[in-house]
């Protein structure tokens, strides 16, 4: 089997949100109230969130499919991050690899892709918040040059992460 790559198109938009829901699930679910969970996952992955990033012309989402199945996906977007940053800076919003996929390349690809694009539009650097207890995606973020730019709220219910912020400089 193959891992293919490519642009979402709007009929994606139910898979990916089922993708979204389920690795945000898998990964924080556990950590936090099954009420805020519900509530975040219907928000974030309903009409008004990632369906409607997907009508953005400003959004770009890249999908890793295998067997027409998506497995995984990168949201790139303007900066929105509560740091300073240079104008025509891009933030990643999501890197969602489902389980079955993760340590397989799919992510390093993905990653290729955002760093590829944030630099033939011309961006002076990537952005990205990170929840403060994955580690394993810090390290992975610190493997390809991001650095500790800042902290941002990020609110799930009641509960209110104070996030890293990471930046790559593409200017170099």
């Amino acid at each position: 089997m193959t891992v293919r790559f490519r642009d979402a198109v709007a009929a994606d938009g139910p898979a990916l949100a089922a993708v979204g829901r389920r690795c945000f699930d898998e990964t924080f679910g556990p950590h936090f109230d099954p009420a805020d969970m519900a509530a975040h996952l219907d928000e974030s992955f309903g009409p008004d969130g990632l369906l409607a990033d997907l009508a953005r012309p400003d959004c770009r989402i890249r999908i890793a499919e295998e067997e027409g199945a998506i497995a995984a996906y990168l949201k790139l977007m303007p900066m929105s991050l509560p740091v300073d940053h240079a104008p025509g800076a891009l933030e990643i919003k999501q890197l969602y690899v489902l389980e079955p996929w993760q340590g397989a390349g799919v992510a390093q690809a993905l990653m290729d892709w955002a760093v590829a694009t944030a630099r033939a539009d011309g961006a002076p650097a990537l952005y990205l918040s990170v929840w403060e207890e994955g580690h394993r995606a810090r390290a992975f973020y610190r493997r390809h040059g991001f650095v500790a730019a800042g902290h941002a709220p990020f609110r799930l219910g009641s509960h209110v992460c104070d996030d890293p912020v990471l930046k790559l400089d593409l200017a170099a």
